[in-house]
């Protein structure tokens, strides 16, 4: 009996915990839209998109409490402020994208609860992974062949496959299916990576064999066909890294890592010296201010945001961050940092790091089963090494990659698989023994 009273109690102190978070998100998010109105009035749109971010929410948290009352506290809350957060600047920076983007929340919040719903999705996950992987390839070709680009630009990357007017980019997919066929192949040779971890010859631990160092190929390739077929250097980048950083969570073999840099390194070399996309990428991170009015005029007038914005921020709607093309995709970062300054900044990089370390946390809780723990890993990585990818890029500390800022940036396909991902680490906290 007290055990069960000691249930129940950590269920409600879940449910109130959430909820006392989801209450502040919707106090930020609500004063900003009304910052929003006062500058910039607009008549209902405002609000819709503020109703409909409330209904996601209570309906999220409301679902979550019927079907994972033993959830982590913290999940739902950060994406959803995230989220909000997200939507008000896209409100601010092009208003008919908002309209798309609150559409793509309730579709994304459905998707979520659908994944959080499924109690043998992880046994399923971890089953059937080569169909998964199949299923994978056969979106890449897919975009190979199919691809279209919506904005219509001559000689952009062709990464989405288009129905009627909507666009859906397989990649985003991808990046979840391949986290969980690695985590999936990667957790069964756990115990033989882990032994032969230990060998040594002489003074040196041993080579993975062909049966591991296969995958690794596997995944460089995948990376240069990216590369090749689609131009997509951040997409590469990213299943690349994320992969690095299984296969030596699962090994705990420091050598994989500096071997996958340097295969990563070669096929960035080839990639600036065979295609102008990538090559223009490298030389405006280099030396931007020759092309200031020219090829490099998105990123400098991104590092004008940045120095703009100050330590407090212009104010939303208060600052120039218009003048960014595309800003409110790539670059939401920068407007983010002009109109909200560097506490802005340390906000919203404090809460993608809280989420993430929430997510390596469920590794270890489950670190007594491989594949929950990889996955975990993964999906995590996923979220961190592509926030740090776009927020370096439009920093000029990295070469500019394309990748979206999740939770925040425009993008139905993006911000359905993030919210993809957070359902999964949900389903794995509602398993921590």
């Amino acid at each position: 009996m007290a055990d069960t009273v000691s249930y129940l109690q950590r269920d409600d102190t879940i449910s109130q915990t959430e909820r006392f978070l989801l209450l502040l998100s919707g106090v930020f998010v609500t004063v900003n839209f009304i910052a929003l109105e006062i500058v910039n009035p607009s008549g209902i749109s405002h609000w819709w998109h503020l109703a409909v971010w409330i209904l996601c929410a209570i309906v999220g948290t409301r679902w979550l409490d019927r079907v994972l009352p033993q959830r982590d506290p913290l999940i739902f809350p950060l994406v959803m402020f995230l989220t909000g957060w997200g939507i008000v600047m896209i409100d601010r920076l092009a208003p008919n994208f908002a309209d798309r983007q609150s559409i793509w929340l309730v579709i994304s919040v459905g998707a979520m609860l659908m994944t959080v719903s499924l109690q043998q999705l992880l046994r399923w996950l971890r089953a059937y992974r080569y169909l998964f992987l199949i299923g994978g390839i056969v979106l890449l070709v897919s975009t190979i062949l199919l691809g279209s680009n919506p904005s219509g630009f001559e000689g952009a990357p062709e990464l989405w496959l288009g129905f009627g007017n909507i666009f859906f980019q397989p990649s985003e997919a991808l990046k979840v299916i391949l986290v969980v066929f690695l985590a999936s192949y990667l957790s069964e040779q756990y115990p033989a990576m882990r032994a032969q971890s230990q060998l040594k010859i002489g003074s040196e631990r041993a080579w993975l064999s062909p049966r591991i160092l296969g995958p690794i190929i596997l995944m460089w390739g995948l990376s240069i066909v990216l590369v090749v077929w689609q131009r997509d250097l951040g997409t590469a980048a990213i299943f690349f890294a994320v992969f690095l950083v299984l296969l030596y969570a699962a090994s705990g073999q420091t050598s994989i890592l500096i071997g996958g840099s340097v295969l990563l390194a070669i096929a960035g070399f080839v990639a600036y010296n065979l295609f102008s996309v990538v090559e223009l990428r490298v030389d405006i991170w280099l030396n931007p201010w020759a092309e200031a009015d020219g090829r490099a005029f998105q990123i400098v007038q991104s590092l004008m945001a940045f120095a703009a914005g100050g330590i407090f921020g212009e104010g939303i709607g208060q600052g120039s961050p218009g003048y960014i093309p595309v800003v409110h995709s790539d670059f939401i970062f920068s407007a983010l940092a002009e109109e909200y300054g560097l506490v802005g900044i340390i906000v919203l990089v404090a809460m993608i790091a809280i989420f993430v370390m929430r997510g390596m946390r469920l590794a270890i809780q489950h670190q007594n089963r491989p594949f929950n723990a990889l996955l975990a890993i993964g999906l995590s990585m996923l979220i961190a090494i592509q926030s740090i990818l776009i927020m370096g890029g439009v920093l000029k500390l990295l070469p500019l990659t394309g990748v979206t800022l999740p939770y925040m940036s425009y993008g139905g396909s993006s911000l359905l698989a993030s919210f993809v991902i957070a359902g999964l680490l949900l389903r794995l906290s509602a398993e921590v023994q």
